[in-house]
């Protein structure tokens, strides 16, 4: 059950990712030659408005791909008609001319769109992963409240405790930063290498600062502040509850961000990096340690690991990574600036080993997944 619902889980980011891309294209005039669902095989398709929608049979991905994008042209997505069905005997010399000139000028083609509506539809794509978050958030924060930063427990011989703090304290900032959820506590306090802590408390309505010099504890090999428990939740008024998703989705932005620093740092081990199998390990157990509580409490679960899922499929998107969207951001900004595109081939270069860079990637995190398992 729990590899099914994390299909339908990755499916459902995947779309809304590819539909961002989708719908901004179109009302830039830009022709879409397939919208697609899966990668592999196709097993369904049918083409509506001079777009092929498929679904395919691995279920790990999707694409929106455009007119004129990379070389691609209608003729070579679509099934091939016109080439079949075609009088004319032109040379391989005239059909390359005719590509050249047509594929930046053709109307509707991807290149020949302004240079910002371009920009827009790739930006799109990652927007609407953040759009996906916040709408999972509303449900989640509405029904359910949020875990507001108030402290519930101070371990007496800790550093928060030797600092002032005491149960029943909200924390309104750490550092200078503004602090809305009880889980950016943990995290900043996870992220700790022994610094000082500027916490600003409130207390009877009363607004307080301490310095906090979190312990290290060889047994944890990490310092710790001393504050025990997962926040006081609270159930918010609609202005409230929009509030707090837009908190929510900010705060797995944030914790996506720090992530991708510690592994750049050399911080993460491979244990700590997980593909589409150990992803739907994770919902198999978030499934099975739910299912006592009942199929509420499944649902919300489901909803809060595709939040995590969508905003870290945004945040990914827009690394300036070749063949990512970022990749893609990139160069566009860079024509923006000139005035004129990159040459096309150094493009196509560039993102063909990305790609590739990309797929052994995807393999070693597949042996990864893989190797923990077995």
């Amino acid at each position: 059950m729990g590899i099914v619902l994390f299909i339908i889980i990755f499916s459902v980011v995947v779309v809304a990712h590819e539909f961002g891309h989708f719908i901004i294209a179109k009302a830039n005039g830009i022709h879409v030659v397939e919208f697609s669902v899966g990668m592999g095989p196709c097993l369904l398709s049918f083409v509506r408005g001079g777009t092929k929608y498929a679904l395919r049979l691995l279920p790990i991905g999707g694409a929106c791909l455009f007119e004129g994008e990379d070389g691609l042209n209608q003729a070579d997505e679509t099934d091939g008609k016109e080439e079949k069905t075609s009088s004319r005997q032109e040379t391989a010399a005239s059909e390359a001319m005719v590509a050249d000139t047509q594929l930046g000028a053709r109307s509707g083609a991807f290149p020949s769109a302004p240079v910002f509506a371009r920009i827009a539809t790739v930006v799109a794509g990652p927007f609407f992963n953040f759009i996906l978050a916040f709408l999972f958030s509303v449900m989640i924060v509405g029904s359910y409240g949020t875990d507001m930063p108030i402290i519930q427990q101070v371990s007496e011989d800790g550093a928060a405790y030797q600092a002032g703090l005491r149960a029943g304290d909200e924390v309104v900032a750490l550092d200078g930063r503004k602090i809305h959820l009880y889980r950016q506590i943990s995290l900043h306090s996870m992220l700790n290498k022994g610094e000082e802590i500027q916490v600003t408390y409130r207390r009877d309505g009363q607004e307080y600062e301490t310095i906090v010099t979190p312990i290290y504890s060889s047994e944890a090999g990490r310092y710790y502040m001393g504050l025990y428990g997962v926040g006081e939740y609270q159930k918010k008024d609609i202005i409230g509850t929009m509030r707090y998703s837009f908190y929510e989705v900010g705060y797995w932005i944030q914790t996506t961000i720090k992530s991708l620093e510690l592994l750049v740092q050399g911080q993460v081990s491979r244990d700590d990096v997980s593909g589409p199998v150990g992803m739907a390990q994770t919902v198999t157990q978030i499934y099975d340690q739910s299912k006592p509580d009942g199929i509420y409490y499944i649902w919300l679960n489901m909803l809060n690991f595709a939040i995590l899922l969508s905003a870290n499929l945004g945040v990914l998107n827009l690394l300036p990574f070749p063949a990512l969207d970022g990749g893609r951001l990139v160069f566009l900004l860079v024509e923006a600036v000139r005035g004129k595109p990159v040459p096309p081939e150094k493009e196509g270069l560039v993102h063909m080993i990305g790609m590739v860079c990309l797929m052994l990637l995807m393999v070693f995190v597949l042996y990864n997944d893989l190797a923990k398992i077995f």
